[in-house]
């Protein structure tokens, strides 16, 4: 019960955040609000495709204690403005090494514009999102057609959307090196990269 306590007013004052963290990133400058200290709150990574109209925050919550709770929360811009319609919060991640890259964690949400609408026949829109890790050898990664830069910290976010029923598949993600080189690639289904089933299969 206290957890769940816990979650639920994180999840309010996290909520309340959303709007400046989201305004920041698009004017370019750093998501992290300067009056929170990091030890308090983290925001870790920040995704905003504004051509989709979609987007995900990812905040750590007391990242140095053990119960620390991340907070994954999706956006989508409905109504002329950017709203949140869904959000998943669990035990912290915590950060390890990571040769190539791997997808850890992520969330999905049904999106307002089907939700609210309760006469539409339509399956409707699926708004996603996956935590990703990459290791240092990492300059970029591509999410379908879209180039991410690979944080110094090694993690980051993206989002995407997608019909309703294809829901359960990602985009193709490429992880590229500094030069440009691709360094492996993880199809919609796949668990591992191609690296990690590269060095995976010189063992079999």
């Amino acid at each position: 019960m206290r957890l769940w306590g816990q979650d639920l007013w994180t999840s309010r004052y996290v909520d309340a955040l959303l709007p400046g963290v989201v305004r920041r990133v698009l004017d370019g400058a750093e998501p992290q609000p300067r009056y929170l200290w990091r030890r308090v709150l983290t925001v870790v990574s920040v995704d905003v495709d504004t051509a989709a109209g979609v987007g995900a925050v990812w905040i750590v919550w007391r990242p140095k204690s053990r119960r620390a709770r991340q907070h994954t929360a999706l956006l989508e811009w409905y109504d002329e403005r950017w709203r949140c319609p869904g959000a998943a919060i669990g035990p912290a991640d915590d950060p390890t090494s990571v040769d190539v890259i791997e997808v850890r964690g992520g969330a999905g949400t049904l999106s307002l514009t089907r939700r609210l609408d309760v006469c539409s026949v339509s399956p409707g829109t699926w708004i996603s999102c996956a935590e990703i890790h990459v290791g240092p050898g990492v300059g970029h990664i591509l999410i379908g057609d879209r180039r991410i830069d690979a944080p110094q910290q090694g993690r980051l976010i993206a989002a995407w959307k997608c019909p309703y029923t294809e829901r359960r598949k990602r985009p193709l993600i490429v992880a590229a090196g500094h030069d440009g080189t691709e360094l492996s690639r993880m199809g919609p289904l796949d668990g591992l990269d191609s690296n990690t089933w590269a060095r995976v299969r010189r063992y079999l």
